[in-house]
C-alpha cells in the first residue's frame, strides 16, 4: 500500500480509498428509496428534536428540584421539637420556630357556655312581669366537685318536686337606696338534674306603690345594678348534684320616694287607694275609708309602699318572694341562673 503524499487525488484520498470509493458507489447505485420516505422524513426530524428539547427540558427541571429540595429535606431532618414534618419540605419554616395561630389544644376559650333567655313569667296581682325575655347573655363557668356544673349533661330536667326553694333574703338599703336581695333553689331529691337558664321574675305592688311604675329588666353591664354579678356568670344549663342549689339575684333601684301628704293623719283630698283589692271599691264621692287612710297616710305623712319580687322556677315550681319594704316606684334588674358558691 503506497502512503506517500505523490498518490493522494484531489479530495485528499490515496489510490486504494478512491478504488473503495468507487467499488461503494458502484454497490449502492441502483438503490433506490421507496415511495413516501421523504415525507417521513421531513414529519419525523421536527418530532425528533422536540423529544431531545423536552428531554433536556425534564432534566434541568430535575436538577433544579433536587438543588431546592435536597437541601430543605435535610433542614426539616435536623430541626428539633415535635413540631417538624419532614414530609412537607416547603412548609420547612412552619416546622421550626414558628407561631402557632390556632385554638389550644383544650379545645380553646372557657368559660363561655352559650346565650340564655329570660321567659316572661305569669303577671302577679298588680305587678309587671319581666321585660328581659329572649335578651342573650354571656355563658358561665363549670364548678367543680360535686357542686353545680354548667357543663353538658345527659342528667333528666329537674322537675318540679325535686326543687325546694330556700327563704328569699333582702339586704338594707345602700347609700344609693338600692335594695340587692337573693333568691336560692336547690336540689331537694337524691338525684342530679339539669335547670335551664331561663328565669321568671315579677313583681307586685303593695300599698302606695304604684304598679305602673315598676319594671322589671335583666341586669347587663354598666347599668345601675353596679353590685349585681357580671352577665358573663350567667349560665344556660346548670347540672344540679343532690343538695347543690343555684342562685338568682335581683336590685331594687328606686325611682321615686313614696308620696308624702305633708302633713299628719288623713287625706284632705280624699283620693282613692292606688290598687284597691277585690273587696275595696273607691268611693265615687273621692272619699276613702277610714281603713285605706290609715294604711295609706300614717302619722309621720309618709304613705306606706313596698313591692313583693317573686322568682319561679322554669318547672313552674318552686316560688319564692322577697318583699322590698318602703319602695313605690323603680326599676328591679335580675340576673340569670348563677351557679351558687
Amino acid at each position: 500500500m503506497n502512503h506517500h503524499l505523490d498518490d493522494q487525488g484531489p479530495d485528499g484520498l490515496d489510490s486504494d480509498e478512491l478504488a473503495l470509493r468507487r467499488m461503494l458507489h458502484d454497490a449502492v447505485q441502483e438503490m433506490e428509496p421507496r415511495d413516501g420516505t421523504l415525507d417521513h422524513l421531513r414529519r419525523a426530524v421536527p418530532v425528533r428534536r422536540a423529544r431531545k428539547r423536552q428531554a433536556a427540558v425534564g432534566m434541568a427541571a430535575a436538577a433544579l428540584f433536587l438543588g431546592t429540595a435536597v437541601p430543605a429535606v435535610l433542614h426539616v431532618s435536623q430541626a428539633g421539637g415535635s413540631d417538624a414534618n419532614p414530609s412537607i419540605a416547603g412548609q420547612a419554616s412552619q416546622a421550626q420556630g414558628g407561631t402557632d395561630q390556632g385554638k389550644n389544644p383544650d379545645g380553646g376559650s372557657t368559660g363561655r357556655v352559650g346565650d340564655s333567655s329570660g321567659d316572661t313569667g305569669e303577671q302577679g296581682k298588680g305587678g309587671t312581669a319581666d321585660a328581659g325575655q329572649g335578651k342573650e347573655s354571656a355563658g358561665g363557668t363549670a364548678s367543680s366537685g360535686t357542686g353545680p356544673s354548667a357543663s353538658q349533661s345527659s342528667a333528666p330536667v329537674c322537675s318540679a318536686d325535686q326543687l325546694g326553694a330556700g327563704p328569699a333574703t333582702v339586704a338594707v338599703p345602700d347609700a344609693a337606696g338600692t335594695v340587692y336581695g337573693t333568691f336560692r333553689v336547690q336540689n331537694t331529691s337524691a338525684t342530679s338534674c339539669d335547670v335551664g337558664g331561663a328565669v321568671a321574675v315579677t313583681s307586685a305592688a303593695q300599698g302606695a306603690a304604684d304598679a305602673t311604675k315598676i319594671t322589671v329588666v335583666e341586669h347587663a353591664s354598666g347599668d345601675a345594678a353596679a353590685g349585681l354579678p357580671d352577665p358573663s356568670l350567667y349560665v344556660t344549663q346548670l347540672a344540679l348534684a343532690p343538695g347543690s342549689a343555684y342562685e338568682v339575684k335581683f336590685a331594687w333601684v328606686p325611682s321615686e320616694t313614696c308620696p308624702t301628704t305633708g302633713g299628719t293623719g288623713g287625706d284632705s283630698g280624699g283620693s282613692a287607694s292606688p290598687s284597691p283589692s277585690p273587696t275595696e271599691q273607691a268611693s265615687t264621692t273621692g272619699e276613702t275609708t277610714s281603713g285605706t287612710a290609715a294604711q295609706l297616710l300614717p302619722e309621720d305623712g309618709t304613705a306606706d309602699g313596698s313591692v313583693n319580687v317573686t322568682y319561679t322556677a322554669e318547672g313552674g315550681s318552686p316560688t319564692s318572694t322577697a318583699t322590698v319594704p318602703d319602695a313605690c316606684a323603680g326599676t328591679i334588674y335580675r340576673t340569670g341562673v348563677l351557679a351558687s358558691s
